[in-house]
């Protein structure tokens, strides 16, 4: 049997208190469940209309459960062991979540880094099934991925409509295209937006291709969904919501800490789920996933902008205090059951900040300026403004670098003099391979002892759908170091005239422009032979 808990202590538990009422008395649980549209007020109500189903999922879904079995047998059969997911934002995280609590293997290709993308081309072709995820059927990200995976299979003599699987909506360009083509094709629900999808066909079918009983997941989450769509104070989703967005004065940091919950990488995806969903009109709450085995809260200078996220295990019985913090909330149940609970939250904080949770504006911005910069044809880079070993450093836009600066270390320090000391944070977005890299996210535990603020670590273009969204539209409070790279050998995207190289390039340049058209500090650091380039970078990093 499903539960789940949410318990507050201080600033956390006073929001609860103070907003549980009125979200009862307006009966927001029920009118969500109900699909009602107006919840979030007139302007949002165009697009709320069209991105609801996903309070219903849990039924919803239930067809997906045979086939997606009946397609792994077919597989197996056909001599595949090794799944591969080509998908961005949510139709990448939700499905790393479930397949890492399961404890089963799926290759997440979430990147345009041409070294990342090789790997996954060349270890282990043979056994290899893909599964290509995109919404809107136009995701360049993935639609490159497609295109190499073709490729090498085709180069491989293998027919690739036999090993691609199409998961997207109805009617998008990669339905058509793809269907006219020979491949399977799996809709999805139109009416459920990517960061909300974790309980549709992007979230189900790689997991279930992997071995995830997917039957089993949809039950922890419909055991619960009666429970989240009551008008009470005990609904854990109401008070979720309420911890989350309704402290007063609002503490926009939320510090993510995993105490046992078992759910692998849960807060990478709810990182996702909330900043995308409210970082917008210069508000929102940011979501930092701090380090694993330590305290959320060292070396922070204050916490007056944080509320603690302790993600606990199901038999917790009572909140644990968390030292350093005043306002906490822990919460604690199945994965099926937290997927619906956080969707649930998330809503609720939306309204109560008076945003729309369902639309990502600057996430499109930063794509738009990304093509524009591939269709001119433009250097990504620009002129360095300081040559260090092998990093060059280059700035958005600004006099605040100064003009003696002329080493990588005076740059680092430089933008970390632009941190406001009592609600800025930093951070760190690295457009490298994810993987061959993992040790760099060490570096955040050093830069929040450096800075005694908040520091969120993401990897490009991973986090464009994720905080990206909230850099550009929420609070101006941050400052941003990007880290670029000259990949040990490019490769080209198969039918397009660029490469991987040059794509991801041109990502982190539209990054940089939107964020410096929006006047927040960034220092981009190029590295122009990686091993040396990262070896100054750590021991900058770690001064």
């Amino acid at each position: 049997m499903s539960t789940l808990t949410v318990q507050a202590l201080g600033a956390a538990a006073a929001a609860v208190e103070r907003h549980l009422p009125v979200l009862v008395q307006d009966r927001v649980a029920s009118r969500l469940f109900e699909r009602d549209a107006t919840l979030w007020g007139d302007e949002a109500e165009s697009e709320a209309s069209k991105r609801l189903s996903w309070v219903g999922l849990h039924r919803s879904s239930r067809p997906l459960v045979g086939e997606v079995e009946a397609l792994r047998e077919e597989l197996r059969e056909r001599g595949v062991s090794r799944i591969v997911l080509c998908g961005m934002g949510g139709s990448s995280l939700a499905p790393e979540v479930i397949t890492g609590t399961a404890g089963v293997d799926l290759v997440v290709l979430d990147s345009s880094d041409p070294d990342m993308v090789r790997t996954a081309l060349e270890d282990g072709l043979e056994r290899t099934a893909v599964v290509v995820s995109s919404k809107s059927g136009s995701t360049l990200e993935t639609d490159s991925q497609r295109r190499a995976f073709v490729h090498a299979f085709t180069e491989a003599g293998i027919n690739p409509t036999e090993r691609l699987v199409v998961v997207t909506d109805p009617g998008s360009p990669l339905d058509e295209q793809s269907r006219a083509d020979g491949y399977r094709v799996v809709n999805a629900d139109p009416d459920v937006g990517g960061r909300y999808s974790a309980l549709t066909a992007f979230g189900l079918v790689p997991s279930g291709l992997a071995g995830v009983d997917l039957g089993a997941l949809l039950d922890d989450a419909e055991e619960v969904a009666d429970l989240l769509a009551e008008n009470d104070e005990a609904n854990p989703g109401l008070r979720l919501g309420a911890a989350l967005a309704g402290t007063q004065p609002l503490r926009d940091k939320l510090l993510f800490t995993d105490a046992g919950s078992g759910i692998a990488g849960l807060a990478d995806w709810a990182e996702q789920l909330i900043a995308e969903s409210t970082g917008k009109q210069g508000t929102g709450v940011l979501p930092v996933v701090t380090p694993a085995g330590d305290s959320p809260t060292a070396g922070l200078s204050s916490t007056d902008d944080c509320t603690v996220v302790v993600l606990a295990p199901e038999d917790q019985e009572e909140p644990t205090p968390v030292e350093g913090a005043d306002s906490v909330v822990e919460v604690a149940g199945s994965l099926g059951a937290q997927l619906l609970l956080w969707e649930v939250a998330t809503a609720v904080a939306g309204r109560l900040l008076g945003i729309n949770p369902f639309d990502q504006p600057d996430v499109e911005s930063a794509k738009q300026a990304a093509r524009e910069i591939m269709e001119d044809g433009a250097g990504a880079a620009g002129e360095a403004a300081v040559t260090d070993g092998a990093v060059e450093v280059r700035t958005g836009g600004g006099d605040w670098l100064g003009q003696d600066v002329d080493t990588l270390d005076g740059a680092v320090s430089a933008l970390l003099e632009q941190l406001d000391p009592r609600s800025g944070y930093l951070a760190v977005m690295v457009y490298l391979d994810r993987v061959e890299h993992a040790d760099l996210a060490d570096v955040q535990a050093g830069l929040v002892e450096r800075t005694g603020r908040p520091v969120t670590f993401g990897w490009g273009p991973r986090f464009l759908h994720s905080t990206g969204q909230y850099h550009k539209g929420g609070p101006a409070q941050g400052v941003y170091l990007q880290v670029t790279g000259a990949p040990a050998q490019d490769l080209p995207v198969p039918g397009k005239d660029f490469t991987f190289g040059e794509f991801i390039a041109a990502q982190a340049a539209g990054d940089a422009a939107v964020l410096s058209d929006h006047g927040r500090p960034i220092l981009r650091l190029h590295l122009t032979d990686q091993e040396q380039g990262l070896a100054q970078l750590r021991s900058v990093l770690a001064r």
